[in-house]
């Protein structure tokens, strides 16, 4: 098996189990042990990882090349730390998948051809992801000036992560101290604290944000990325001291639309609102 490091992390969801997948290579790349955890109905990761390496020797005595194949590529793992796991890519997957007697076998088939196909098709056409995206939020009540401030704030995010990425974030809790640095700053809560104040739960709490929420997040996060461009910056630690900055710039602008105003723009309403004008959690 090869090593090499993943760029980028997703989870996909299989009959409410969650499937570790990256991009390598310009392709989707899944997690083997999780794959193998779901077709066998186990709960804990250690028998599906003892699974995995039976088969594998097996595969390898066959003279299959399936588990030359796969690659070690870091993902998260369940302890937070980005650690080396054993993943395939769409071909290779079905041949394991194959291997395994198990009734849920087919439908996974088919599941991980639809995503595979997927992928291909927002390579050849990236905007298919983004419509795609769209028509969720289209279909979930959103109008389309706030989905167009939305998808950009994903955009805005997604460059701001890679950022991280490349300058020493490399744990997912690195990850949630960064942004919660940039969310102190511009709105004097932590995301935590936000979604407390909106009674959210596992929703995510920019999908229940208004305009001025979306807006002044993404001007802490454009910033923030510009700052660590030009200061070169390196490290979790200096990482966080330009995510604070770039989120006062932003936390400034919030003070004074809301002087403008007269009113808070930090609160406790999500945006979707159902039929008599009262605010809903969506």
């Amino acid at each position: 098996m090869k090593k090499t490091v993943a760029q980028n992390y997703h989870l996909a969801i299989f009959r409410g189990k969650k499937i570790r997948k990256t991009i390598y290579h310009k392709e989707w790349w899944f997690s083997v042990v999780d794959v193998v955890q779901t077709l066998i109905d186990q709960s804990d990761d250690y028998t599906a990882r003892k699974y995995w390496n039976k088969l594998a020797q097996r595969l390898r005595e066959e003279g299959s090349e399936v588990v030359t194949n796969c690659h070690r590529l870091k993902l998260l793992a369940p302890d937070g730390k980005m650690r080396e796991t054993d993943c395939a890519d769409t071909e290779s997957m079905f041949r394991i998948v194959q291997s395994i007697p198990s009734p849920k076998a087919e439908p996974f088939k088919r599941w991980l051809a639809r995503v595979g196909y997927e992928r291909i098709q927002e390579i050849e056409n990236p905007e298919l992801a983004t419509k795609r995206t769209k028509l969720l939020y289209k279909l979930k009540g959103y109008p389309d000036d706030w989905i167009e401030k939305r998808m950009r704030g994903i955009a805005v995010r997604e460059e701001l992560t890679d950022e991280w990425q490349k300058r020493g974030a490399e744990q997912e809790k690195d990850y949630e101290i960064l942004t919660a640095e940039i969310s102190k700053a511009t709105f004097g809560v932590t995301p935590a604290e936000y979604k407390k104040l909106k009674g959210l739960k596992r929703q995510n709490l920019r999908d229940h944000m208004g305009d001025f929420e979306l807006i002044l997040t993404m001007l802490g996060e454009r910033t923030t990325t510009e700052i660590h461009r030009t200061k070169d910056t390196r490290g979790v630690p200096r990482l966080k001291d330009d995510a604070r900055v770039g989120g006062q710039i932003a936390g400034s602008a919030r003070r004074q639309i809301e002087r403008k105003i007269g009113r808070t723009i930090v609160s406790k309403n999500n945006f979707l609102k159902n039929k008599n004008g009262k605010m809903i959690n969506g």
